[in-house]
């Protein structure tokens, strides 16, 4: 990303608002990773992934905790940061795939309609991530160049 985009980014308060309350969600949900909902959290890592469950469940929790960190604290990185975070959720989607199929009970999501539903909420956070940040307009100006 270069500079002139990252300098094009639309940065208004109910922006600015939405990057830091994103912020605040993905920090607690990444200490909560390394904490309190563990065992929740291994229940989502697809068995298919060839990884320690308790692995892909710290790794993701710092994961979480630094880019929630960073959507706090570097508010010119935004567009970066927004990218990644989109990224990220992109990446753990599988998991939440998983879960449907495997029909694996964590959070209180017990039934095939609740996890389900669940699944919508991804693409929001993406979408969440890519607006707050600005990072989906100053894509679309970089494109126009």
């Amino acid at each position: 990303m270069t500079s002139t985009v990252a300098k094009k980014a639309p940065n208004s308060i109910p922006r600015t608002i939405g990057r830091i309350g994103l912020g605040a969600v993905l920090l607690v949900a990444g200490i909560s990773h390394l904490t309190v909902a563990r065992e929740e959290f291994r229940a989502q890592v697809p068995e298919w992934l060839p990884l320690d469950d308790d692995f892909v469940v710290l790794a993701s929790g710092a994961v979480e905790i630094a880019l929630g960190g960073a959507l706090v604290a570097l508010p010119k990185q935004r567009v970066a940061v927004g990218l990644a975070a989109a990224a990220f959720f992109i990446a753990i989607f599988p998991g939440n795939i998983s879960q449907l199929v495997t029909r694996t009970d964590a959070f209180g999501l017990n039934s095939d309609a609740s996890r389900g539903i669940r699944l919508i909420f991804q693409p929001v956070l993406v979408l969440w991530a890519l607006w707050s940040t600005g990072a989906w307009r100053a894509l679309r100006e970089s494109r126009k160049r």
